[in-house]
């Protein structure tokens, strides 16, 4: 169960990866809008490639719910970061460049470091969904954090900056939403009919449509590896959280451990620093970008 879980988790990041990029690309045609502005996704509802661009992350949600059904999510979430390898480069290749050396060096930080962060920490699986109590200290904590990305990003000049904390944003929701869906999944394999008047179905449905508006606004700021960085690098830390905290899941702490597991923390906050100070310009490209107007015939 554990090698489907890692299996189901790896082809769900490439699948999201590709839906990453795609809509990026249909956000960034659309005029710039405030923080949360939910115009943005109602025009974006109304393009036809930003829809397409769903297909692939549908897909890779549904695999996601079948990997969290078999794997605990401190296992399962880190793994979708993998496909921040793919994204980086289908965008630039959307483009018709090369990637940005600073993208690929944040990138690279935030993997290798998450990766030898889930090696060192050993992931082992918890109680199938949280109690109430659980799931209050999750809202309360979760909700404050939220609501400072927000507001941060409301006062942000540097578009880098603030998609980086759009994407932290994002990445919150994000991580609510796939506590909810293990819980969920849970609960529909074991009654179907049941899970449809199930609370859990709801606040997923708010949660992650949300955590989709709000990705958008941030795709809108800067080059995709500022917003998508922060969004694959805190949804993973946060549900190893949630996990840890709410679903009594288990990770391997001290000792010889804590050499491998403080420098991939360190690492991984390098890698976000990294992607929300890069320049926002093109310079540093290779190969040239898509001009604007002809990102505009793509409707």
């Amino acid at each position: 169960m554990v090698v489907a879980a890692i299996l189901l988790a790896l082809a769900a990041a490439g699948c999201c990866a590709l839906g990453a990029a795609l809509q990026q690309r249909a956000a960034r045609m659309e005029p710039p809008h405030a923080t949360f502005d939910p115009r943005l996704f109602v025009r974006l509802l109304r393009r036809r490639r930003w829809l397409l661009a769903k297909v692939p992350d549908l897909v890779g949600t549904g695999l996601q719910a079948l990997a969290l059904r078999f794997g605990p999510i401190t296992l399962v979430q880190p793994l979708m970061i993998t496909g921040m390898f793919l994204a980086i480069p289908l965008e630039a290749a959307l483009d018709h460049r090369r990637p940005h050396p600073r993208d690929v060096a944040a990138v690279t930080c935030c993997v290798l470091g998450l990766a030898a962060f889930l090696v060192a920490a050993r992931p082992q699986a918890g109680v199938p969904e949280p109690s109430v109590m659980g799931w209050l200290g999750v809202g309360l904590v979760g909700g404050a954090l939220f609501g400072l990305c927000l507001a941060l990003a409301c006062r942000a000049t540097d578009d880098a900056l603030r998609g980086t904390l759009l994407g932290i944003a994002s990445g919150l929701l994000y991580a609510g939403t796939a506590s909810l869906l293990k819980t969920f999944a849970g609960r529909a394999f074991a009654d179907p009919i049941a899970a449809l008047a199930d609370w859990h179905l709801y606040a997923l449905a708010v949660t992650g449509i949300s955590a989709v508006a709000l990705n958008q606004n941030a795709f809108q700021n800067g080059p995709l590896a500022a917003p998508l960085t922060a969004i694959t690098l805190v949804d993973p830390v946060a549900s190893i959280v949630v996990g840890v905290t709410a679903f009594h899941e288990r990770l391997a702490f001290g000792g010889l451990r804590l050499l491998v597991e403080v420098p991939a923390v360190l690492a991984m906050v390098f890698g976000i620093w990294l992607a929300g100070t890069r320049p926002t310009g093109r310079e540093g490209f290779e190969g040239g970008a898509a001009t604007s107007g002809t990102e505009a015939t793509g409707r």
